[in-house]
């Protein structure tokens, strides 16, 4: 039998992340100030990130150097393992060979402690004493809470409402290492408060959630914001998974023709497919699969353009896919999918034509969640059965060519805290939501009065 699982030892740990904005030929247009509509500089963020990180935003460099203090914490679970997925092989009954990164195993259960880690070091390094963030499912929230806990910050959580009521150990999970947290929309922000008087009963979106924590960090001298996800620092700091990934594919002697992963924000994506970006922009063959939900369909349905990345327009104006940021997505199970942007480095990419991106329902999603989990024994978190989606279409696909594949995706977390999710598709009570094209449509009237790209 093929080997199953391959493990790097511990000096494998990247001791650089990759920047993938060194190996493109364009970039996005820049980021603009929300209130000049001109391009934002150092100064302009200052006042909500540490200057280190404000350097990796801006980056033109190849590789930047990971700091060894931040090494060491990521010893704690990396290298992560890579997995042949030999019993969905067996299942699909496919030739095509599959493998998925599992980044599950951090301590908290996802990819996200591989920014939370590096933002927590160097707030900490430039005398920061609190950092204030957003989370959708929490994920985020916890990885947060976890890396500031190691550093001796305080940490502040505005969880979106409807992942607040439906994933309650994830709010445990926070408060057990030390972070505080809040549903979002919350009372305790100008910005949430304005949207609770309009609408009391607001299930919230990232977008308000950004809103509320922003405006937290920018009215406190001790605290600074932190974004798990959208910008360019945070993608940068998850290369850590590609670069695992292509080292481990080479010891099972096997190059991926297609690379998936799941896309929210677009940092677990990025982290496993920008360093395989770079043979894509050279002339390589190989595929780039971003996979979203139909009810969030950011990157095959909305519109490519300048918008806030916050409800309440605080932040920079980013160049990006966008369902128009006053957008508030419907409750799906995949609460870490529902944010009405994406990345600008995804979107440039998807406008670009490197990367492919494709939507689907919740149910056909769980459908293939549970069929990875009866395979292959992991529960999967309901953001990448999106991926395990895409990953069957792949095979189906590669059948009906009559070639064999080899595939790679990422597992970026597991599903243990998710279990009404799943309890909702085995009983049958799930529903699919597609939005209906008036909604795309005032989205897209919502950003003609932005700044055009040029």
């Amino acid at each position: 039998m093929a080997q199953r699982r391959y493990l790097l030892s511990e000096d494998a740990i990247p001791t650089r992340w990759y920047n993938v904005a060194a190996d493109l030929s364009s970039m996005p247009p820049p980021p603009l100030h929300p209130g000049t509509g001109q391009p934002i500089g150092p100064d302009d963020l200052s006042p909500i990130f540490p200057m280190a990180l404000i350097e990796q935003e801006v980056s033109g460099e190849r590789w930047i150097p990971i700091p060894d203090p931040v090494r060491e914490i990521y010893s704690m679970w990396r290298p992560t393992p890579l997995h042949r997925a030999l019993g969905l092989e067996r299942a699909l009954g496919t030739t095509c060979r599959i493998f998925y990164k599992y980044e599950g195993v951090s301590p908290a259960g996802s990819h996200k402690p591989n920014t939370s880690v590096p933002q927590a070091y160097y707030n900490r390094e430039e005398g920061v004493t609190r950092l204030a963030t957003e989370t959708g499912a929490g994920q985020w929230g916890s990885a947060l809470a976890f890396a500031c806990g190691l550093f001796g910050i305080t940490c502040k959580v505005f969880m979106v409402r409807a992942s607040f009521d439906s994933k309650p150990y994830r709010q445990s999970m926070i408060r057990t290492w030390g972070g505080e947290i809040v549903a979002s929309p919350s009372p305790d922000t100008a910005a949430g408060r304005a949207i609770l008087e309009a609408t009391p009963d607001s299930t919230g979106s990232l977008g308000i959630a950004i809103s509320e924590a922003v405006e937290d960090a920018a009215t406190r001298d001790d605290t600074n914001y932190a974004l798990g996800s959208v910008l360019n620092h945070v993608l940068l700091h998850q290369t850590v998974v590609g670069q695992e990934a292509r080292a481990q594919l080479a010891m099972a002697g096997a190059e991926p023709d297609v690379v998936i992963g799941c896309v929210g924000g677009g940092s677990n994506f990025a982290g496993l497919a920008f360093p395989f970006l770079a043979d894509k922009a050279a002339g390589s063959d190989i595929r780039i699969v971003a996979a979203e939900p139909a009810a969030c369909p950011t990157l095959t349905r909305g519109h490519y353009g300048y918008d806030f990345g916050d409800t309440a327009g605080m932040t920079p104006l980013l160049a990006m896919h966008s369902l128009g940021h006053g957008f508030v997505p419907p409750a799906i199970h995949s609460g870490g999918l529902r944010y009405h942007g994406m990345a600008p480095l995804v979107s440039h990419l998807v406008h670009t034509g490197l990367v492919e991106a494709r939507a689907y329902t919740q149910s056909e999603c769980f459908a293939e969640a549970v069929r990875f989990a009866r395979a292959e024994g992991i529960v999967p978190a309901p953001e990448p059965s999106h991926a395990i989606r895409a990953v069957v279409e792949e095979v189906a696909r590669a059948e009906e060519e009559g070639v064999e594949r080899t595939i790679l995706f990422n597992l970026c977390g597991h599903g243990n805290f998710d279990m009404a999710a799943y309890d909702a598709y085995l009983s049958g009570t799930m529903t699919d939501i597609e939005l209906p094209q008036e909604e795309l449509d005032r989205a897209a009237a919502e950003m003609e009065g932005l700044p055009a790209l040029g």
